[in-house]
C-alpha cells in the first residue's frame, strides 16, 4: 500500500517587490509516495527551489495546504518545523554549507549535536566510508576538494536516516565527471536506505534517473512525467 509523505494542495507562493507583488508559484498540487524519486525541473526562475523549499517546511506558501510526513505544515510554528526537518528531513544544496572550522567527521555529526543526541562517532566514520572518503576524517572544508566537500555533505544528509531527502542542484558547481560520482553515491545511498527523494536540477540526465519529472513553467506545474520501471 502507498503512503504519501508530502502533500501539496492549491500551493501558491508571492513576495512583494518594490514595485507589487510577484507571483512565483500558482496553484500547485501534488503528491509524493514513500520511497519515490521526484526531479522538480525547468528553466531558471522556474519556481522549481521555492518549491522545494515549502516542500520542506523551509517557508511558507502564501496560500494553500502542505502535509510534510503527516504533518500539515501551515498548523507548526517555526520551530516546530525545524524540530521535523532535524528529526526526519536531510538536506544536500549546491554550495555544499559545510562549517568551515569543523573537519569532516564533525561536519558528519553535527544533526546529531543539532538534535541534542548521543554523537555516533561509528556510524559518520562509516557513512564516510560509503562516499570514499576514509582517512580525510579529520580534513578541514578548505583541505577537500569540491567533490569531496560535496561527499561530506551527503554522508551528513543521510546521518540522521532521514525519511526524505531534498537535493537542490547537488552537481551544480561540479565538473562533469565528479557529478557523474556524487549522482551514483546519491542513489546509491538513496536506494540503500529506502529514503523518499526530491531533487532540484537542470540536469536532463540526472532528471532521467528518477521515478518521476515534474516540470515546472513560470511558476506552474506543466507536467508530471512517471518513467516506466
Amino acid at each position: 500500500m502507498s503512503v504519501s509523505v508530502i502533500k501539496a494542495h492549491s500551493v501558491s507562493k508571492q513576495v512583494t517587490t518594490t514595485l507589487s507583488p510577484m507571483t512565483i508559484l500558482q496553484d500547485v498540487s501534488l503528491e509524493v509516495e514513500q520511497g519515490e524519486s521526484i526531479a522538480l525541473v525547468g528553466v531558471s526562475g522556474a519556481g522549481k527551489s521555492t518549491l522545494m523549499t515549502l516542500l520542506a517546511g523551509l517557508d511558507v506558501p502564501t496560500q494553500g495546504e502542505i502535509e510534510l510526513l503527516g504533518h500539515n505544515l501551515s498548523t507548526l510554528d517555526d520551530e516546530q518545523r525545524a524540530q521535523l526537518r532535524s528529526e526526519s528531513i536531510g538536506f544536500v544544496f549546491q554550495n555544499f554549507l559545510l562549517l568551515p572550522t569543523l573537519n569532516a567527521l564533525e561536519n558528519v555529526t553535527l544533526p546529531c549535536l543539532i538534535q541534542d543526541n548521543e554523537v555516533d562517532v561509528e556510524r559518520a566514520k562509516e557513512l564516510l566510508a560509503v562516499v570514499g572518503l576514509q582517512g580525510r576524517e579529520t580534513h578541514l572544508p578548505s583541505q577537500l576538494s569540491g567533490g569531496e566537500q560535496q561527499r561530506v555533505a551527503l554522508a551528513r544528509a543521510f546521518m540522521i536516516k532521514p525519511k526524505i531527502l531534498f537535493a537542490d542542484e547537488p552537481t551544480g558547481n561540479l565538473d562533469q565527471h565528479t557529478a557523474a560520482m556524487i549522482i551514483e553515491l546519491l542513489f546509491e545511498l538513496n536506494k540503500n536506505s529506502g529514503t523518499t527523494l526530491v531533487l532540484v536540477t537542470h540536469d536532463d540526465t540526472l532528471a532521467a534517473r528518477c521515478d518521476r519529472i515534474l516540470r515546472l513553467d513560470n511558476g506552474k506545474l506543466a507536467r508530471d512525467e512517471r518513467h516506466a520501471e
